[in-house]
């Protein structure tokens, strides 16, 4: 893309030739159907400035908002076998991560790095909507096990950034392991004393939810995320009720009392560097404060006046207070 495509709006055609318009100019808003100039697009981190919708991004754009000056490692992750099962429905599994890896140039659904937030070394595992929906198989509950490990090892916070429809069917039973492993792998770094941060984005539902998703000591979420275990629409052919206006969004939730906070997209990282600040913050108790000696307390000012004077006892004598003998009975 040339400075003349960058620069000058599409629509206009400056010498008359054929009109050549990269298609990726101009991106469609989902909630308000507005069409968003890709470089306005680029600065506000892909939120609507129209509707103010929070679009779906992927790990690299997510990585290079948070970390400092867009600099950080990815971690290398494990192969892990691709098709165990010998998985077919409309076409082979293996054909389809096939495609999937084509389309988003990335191996599965989950990336991990590592950096810097603030100068405070962090971790980040985010997962790839893009690919297959974000589903959670062996490749992505892998990831998320290397990315705690990793934290430990380099004691570092754990950031887990949220992008899922669940767990993966086409690996069964071994899609729904990841559910305990990743959870016991959040319990290895809460055992070690290190931050463990979700950041729930649209959408976070199913496995996902139901495992690490839920386990963060602080929950954030991106205004109008959906997050739940199963989709509202399943819900209500369930239950053959209507759901409550805005139900399973994180403005609901966060009445509600299941998330800590809802966060712009603009405000994230500020808001992340805070949180990990507080939480690797050690404990110090607060020390006892030196007893004080009890003050005597103040007399009032009295004029002379008002204060009785005490009897004098130049005119007292042993027998009464006047001076005057009392008569006492003789004893004979």
């Amino acid at each position: 893309m040339n400075w003349l495509t960058n620069k000058v709006l599409p629509k206009i055609n400056l010498f008359g030739g054929k009109k050549d318009t990269p298609e990726n100019l101009w991106e469609k808003c989902p909630a308000c159907n507005q069409m968003v100039f890709h470089r306005e697009l680029e600065e506000s981190q892909h939120v609507c400035p129209h509707c103010d919708h929070h679009m779906r991004i992927g790990p690299e754009k997510r990585f290079a908002s948070l970390f400092d000056d867009g600099a950080y490692t990815k971690i290398e992750l494990p192969e892990v076998p691709a098709d165990p099962l010998k998985f077919r429905d409309s076409k082979r599994y293996v054909d389809k991560l096939k495609e999937y890896r084509n389309k988003t140039g990335v191996r599965d659904a989950v990336a991990v790095a590592i950096g810097t937030m603030a100068g405070t070394k962090t971790v980040i595992a985010a997962q790839n909507f893009e690919f297959m929906g974000g589903s959670m198989g062996t490749a992505a509950g892998q990831a998320i096990i290397v990315a705690a490990d990793r934290a430990r090892a380099e004691n570092a916070a754990l950031i887990a950034i949220c992008a899922s429809g669940g767990m993966r069917m086409q690996e069964g039973i071994l899609s729904l392991m990841q559910m305990p492993r990743t959870t016991i792998a959040v319990q290895r770094l809460n055992e070690a004393g290190l931050p463990f941060i979700v950041v729930m984005t649209d959408p976070t539902t199913g496995g996902v939810t139901a495992s690490f998703a839920m386990l963060g000591d602080v929950s954030i979420a991106e205004p109008g995320a959906l997050i739940g275990f199963a989709g509202p629409r399943v819900i209500e052919q369930t239950i053959r009720e209507q759901l409550p206006e805005g139900f399973q969004r994180a403005e609901y939730l966060l009445e509600h009392g299941m998330l800590d906070m809802v966060v712009h997209r603009r405000d994230l990282r500020d808001t992340l560097i805070g949180v990990i600040d507080v939480l690797l913050t050690p404990y110090r108790p607060l020390q006892p404060c030196e007893a004080a000696e009890p003050a005597e307390p103040e007399q009032p000012d009295v004029p002379e006046f008002l204060i009785p004077s005490a009897p004098s006892v130049d005119g007292l004598d042993r027998d009464g207070e006047d001076g005057t003998a009392e008569d006492k009975p003789s004893e004979k």
